[in-house]
């Protein structure tokens, strides 16, 4: 599992107890749901406080504005996507079959976290410092994992650079049209299908 945010990392206000700590997921998760439902700016502090069933008070505990919560849940939905990632792409040693399960995952957790589109799109006008860190710091890690790859001698030279974001646009929208706009593909083939390309492209 990669490294776990806390509420520093997100900029809330520390939770002192494993109370406070609930406390913080519930909203941040009623937030999650609001924003992708409602929008930014028609999504309001009662609302996401009735959603996670906490008093006004209780929110200003934790952060002192729409806006600053808005932050907070970019910056987690950022980490709950490495988060579970991570773990399936140590699932084997091997470059190509890692990747096809680590983003097998990713399109399973879109699959059922569709709000995160809305956010993460909204956050360029919103937040665009953690828009772009969002992107930018994903980016950092495929090429990370390609570098290492073609160093083994698993995968040829290439400009990493423009490769990693190449790879990561194609999980993007793979995962809007397939995971968001129409379930009319698994992610298991998705995976599979994005795998398949990388590895043989398109020469006849």
């Amino acid at each position: 599992m990669g490294e776990r945010s806390t509420a520093a990392t997100l900029g809330a206000k520390e939770p002192r107890t494993e109370r406070g700590r609930r406390t913080l997921r519930a909203i941040l998760d009623a937030a999650a749901a609001e924003f992708g439902e409602r929008g930014f700016h028609d999504t309001g502090i009662t609302h996401i406080t009735q959603r996670a069933g906490v008093a006004l008070g209780t929110f200003y505990t934790y952060f002192n504005s729409k806006e600053e919560v808005f932050r907070a849940l970019v910056r987690d939905l950022s980490a709950q996507v490495r988060d579970t990632v991570g773990p399936h792409l140590i699932k084997s040693d091997r470059y190509f079959e890692a990747e096809r399960i680590g983003r097998e995952a990713f399109f399973a957790f879109v699959t059922e976290h569709k709000e995160i589109y809305r956010i993460i799109d909204e956050a360029e006008f919103v937040d665009p410092e953690d828009y772009r860190a969002h992107y930018t710091t994903t980016a950092d890690r495929i090429r990370a994992r390609l570098d290492a790859a073609i160093a083994r001698g698993e995968a040829r030279a290439c400009d990493t650079e423009i490769a990693s974001w190449a790879i990561m646009g194609m999980n993007v929208f793979l995962g809007l049209r397939f995971g968001v706009w129409a379930e009319d593909r698994t992610p298991a083939e998705l995976a599979a299908a994005a795998a398949a390309l990388i590895a043989d492209g398109l020469r006849a």
